[in-house]
């Protein structure tokens, strides 16, 4: 099984509308969906449609707390989260007519010590019954720095695999205890190592660096461009064929969500990376967050091209 952690849950809402966001004009929207987000239930969500068992974990609370929940029965996504005091936050990602995207993200809600003493202790008995957990996006506020490290180390004396998807402060201290793998982008590299990256080649040392520093699988999301893979066979980037973007949120999920799957069924380096960034490209043509279609996945995975760097 897989399960996925995200502790800084929120009911997701993407607006469609006509025209551009202008400021201090009255928007009307054309659509709406609502889903149950936070990067690791985007994760959920696609791990479930490739068909993999997943559990979704982390904290919950409130109203919002509730709607979430329902929005992941609907999703048939099983579930085990701590719930706490505080509400759970809301997203909002407004698409223009020109399918440009802009986000608005609240905080998360304050979680107390013993909150997150309850998840800890939850989630020991979790590691158990999983065989691979992604740790994904933000924290609300209360929840220490080094929080995904304390998780990770858990994780890992349990002799399970760990994918950690963050930025910021949480990257940073998380890659101390040495997750399985990682999936930064060049800017997150740049604040990791304190570089400058210009260019692809700087972005390919600056990730086998990192990969020297004792972390199995480095993956470098390049966005339309499908992604780097440094690892023990070498150093790959696999590149979608052009596609009809519709919306690109969800797509890093989408692609922690297939390299998850990928380690669960056994895949080689390569072919994990060509599955990952078919299932990525593919959540880009569809509206809903953290979604695709499989005819679409098929179509692209048959039309990615694979370079060996090293």
């Amino acid at each position: 099984m897989i399960t996925t952690v995200t502790l800084n849950v929120s009911v997701d809402k993407t607006y469609q509308i006509k025209g551009c966001v202008e400021s201090g004009k009255v928007i009307r929207i054309l659509e709406c969906n609502n889903t149950a987000g936070g990067k690791g239930l985007n994760v959920s969500r696609v791990i479930s449609l490739c068909k993999e068992e997943v559990l979704a974990t982390g904290f919950l609370g409130g109203h919002c707390g509730a709607l979430a929940e329902e929005l992941l029965k609907k999703d048939n996504i099983k579930n085990q989260f701590t719930h706490v005091k505080s509400e759970t936050r809301n997203c909002i990602n407004i698409l223009d007519e020109n399918n440009i995207s802009t986000e608005l993200l609240e905080k998360g809600s304050f979680i107390s010590e013993d909150e997150i003493n309850k998840f800890i202790c939850d989630f020991d008995k979790i590691i158990d019954n999983s065989n691979i957990i992604t740790i994904s996006g933000s924290v609300p506020q209360g929840v220490p720095t080094d929080i995904y490290a304390t998780l990770i180390k858990m994780i890992k004396n349990k002799n399970k695999k760990v994918i950690l998807d963050a930025s910021g402060y949480l990257l940073k201290d998380g890659i101390k205890a040495l997750p399985t793998m990682i999936k930064p982008n060049s800017e997150e590299i740049e604040n990791l190592l304190g570089v400058s990256i210009n260019n692809r080649e700087e972005v390919i040392n600056s990730a086998v660096k990192l990969y020297e520093g004792g972390i199995e699988i480095i993956v470098v999301s390049l966005g339309k461009d499908g992604a780097l893979l440094v690892c023990k066979d070498g150093v790959y980037h696999g590149k979608p064929p052009k596609i009809n973007v519709v919306n690109t949120v969800g797509c890093g999920d989408s692609m922690v969500a297939a390299f998850a799957v990928a380690m669960e069924r056994g895949y080689s380096n390569v072919d994990s990376l060509k599955y990952a960034v078919s299932i990525s490209a593919a959540n880009a043509m569809t509206f809903s967050t953290g979604n695709f279609n499989s005819e679409d996945a098929d179509n692209i995975l048959e039309n990615i091209i694979i370079e060996k760097i090293h």
